[in-house]
């Protein structure tokens, strides 16, 4: 007797899908996929066949693939079958021959499903599977994630399987005299899940015959940690996580009262692409100089005083862009710069965005690029020169915007105006000004 009702309600109880749905079941040949087929088709589900050619195994290939095209036909069910090319994908990707396999079958299951309708992808994992998937995070080093094994359902992803063992796979299709076909690459101990598999799986069932029963519910106390960590982090992602335009600020007070800090901080920041290692440095750094970076491949955190800032990523600072007389518009990064020419000594007060130049100190064509190590200007109101870096320090200008603030450059090379903080005094208005250039920078939409 196939085991339905065990397999019915494991799908019910994890809604894994419903008996109006389309589901699209992965089928090798073996004895773990073909069992999974025979209680969709007991069960009185809707689904269809996909199976790959992974072209690895020359003869063995093609016998899997008729094997599962035949069963397809015996079932009455669609049929999907492709043919890969995996060496050559793994060497133009630089990947393994089983990173490849993965990426090529699920991008076109995933392509199949939204094709033909399908409502979910079946896996035929059971529960040695998940055995073997703890045991390899933990060989490679794994968070609580890594620890709740393979989950019934990911997204379009479902397991129907995982309420059995393998030996208990190994059992139905016997009793129940089902053909399949066998991977000779699943004896062979060149790959760490077969290692686990024949040589260290059997061994811990020495300790414990009962292993599977027992990793049933520690995955199953795995799961409950995990989701009590993302109830606490949903938390913390409100009270911490302040969005301030395109950043996120998070208190450097607050950070340091967590508990336990590095689960929780890492926690927050992997979404962000931020490893462990980094996490590790940033909370190092919590109580040093203000004005270090800590680097993701697409984020970006500063440390600055009382607060990390995370930002993503510019593209790079913006191209400089030339400034000729008979201009009225530029555009710069994210700016646009609106110039305005008057005949009357007009001084802009109490907008940061703009200021008043004497026209009679320009030299054309002018300039607006980001700052450089050696730029230095006379503050407004003052008559000795300042470094422009020390400017910013007092300022107290984060890193990161540093880069994207507009400089506006005279034709003979003296700073004009640091867009939106500070004008130069060379280029003041005066009671002697005839006339007067006005420069108002506004944020592109």
């Amino acid at each position: 007797m196939l085991p339905v009702k065990g397999f019915t309600h494991f799908v019910a109880q994890n809604s894994l899908f419903f008996t109006a749905d389309k589901v699209l079941a992965a089928v090798s040949g073996g004895m773990d996929s073909v069992l999974m087929v025979h209680l969709l088709k007991a069960s009185g589900f809707n689904f269809g066949i996909a199976h790959c050619n992974f072209q690895l195994r020359d003869d063995e290939s093609t016998r899997d693939e008729n094997f599962c095209r035949q069963l397809a036909h015996e079932l009455d069910v669609p049929f999907h079958i492709i043919k890969f090319d995996t060496n050559s994908y793994a060497n133009q990707h630089k990947i393994s021959i089983q990173m490849a396999a993965r990426v090529l079958r699920y991008e076109w299951f995933e392509q199949i499903r939204q094709e033909f309708g399908y409502a979910t992808i079946a896996l035929a994992h059971h529960q040695n599977d998940a055995i073997e998937t703890i045991l390899l995070n933990l060989t490679r080093g794994t968070g609580i994630a890594g620890l709740h094994g393979i989950l019934p359902k990911n997204g379009n992803l479902v397991r129907p399987l995982l309420f059995l063992t393998r030996n208990e796979i190994n059992d139905a299709i016997t009793a129940n005299r089902l053909n399949y076909v066998e991977d000779s690459s699943n004896s062979s101990i060149k790959y760490a899940r077969n290692l686990l598999r024949h040589e260290v799986i059997p061994k811990l069932k020495k300790l414990n015959p009962d292993l599977e029963r027992t990793f049933e519910g520690n995955l199953q106390r795995f799961r409950e940690m995990e989701q009590l960590l993302e109830i606490k982090l949903q938390s913390l992602r409100a009270e911490l996580m302040l969005v301030t335009g395109n950043e996120i600020h998070l208190p450097v007070i607050s950070i340091k009262k967590l508990k336990p800090q590095r689960l929780l901080l890492f926690s927050l920041l992997k979404d962000y692409g931020f490893n462990e290692a980094t996490v590790d440095d940033i909370i190092a750094a919590l109580d040093k100089h203000a004005g270090r970076q800590f680097e993701a491949p697409e984020y970006r955190m500063i440390l600055d005083r009382d607060r990390l800032i995370l930002v993503k990523k510019e593209t790079g600072k913006p191209v400089s862009a030339q400034i000729n007389n008979s201009d009225h518009t530029v555009h710069y990064g994210d700016y646009r710069l609106s110039i305005l020419r008057d005949d009357s000594p007009l001084i802009i007060k109490d907008n940061p965005m703009a200021t008043s130049v004497n026209a009679g100190q320009l030299v054309y064509p002018l300039t607006l690029r980001s700052w450089h190590q050696t730029d230095f200007f006379y503050p407004l109101g003052m008559k000795t020169r300042k470094k422009l870096s020390d400017f910013f320090i007092n300022q107290k200008v984060p890193l990161h915007v540093k880069d994207q603030i507009p400089l506006l450059i005279n034709g003979d090379g003296r700073l004009i105006w640091i867009g939106g903080y500070r004008l130069d005094d060379r280029f003041k208005v005066t009671k002697n000004t005839k006339k007067v250039t006005i420069f108002e920078l506004y944020r592109s939409t």
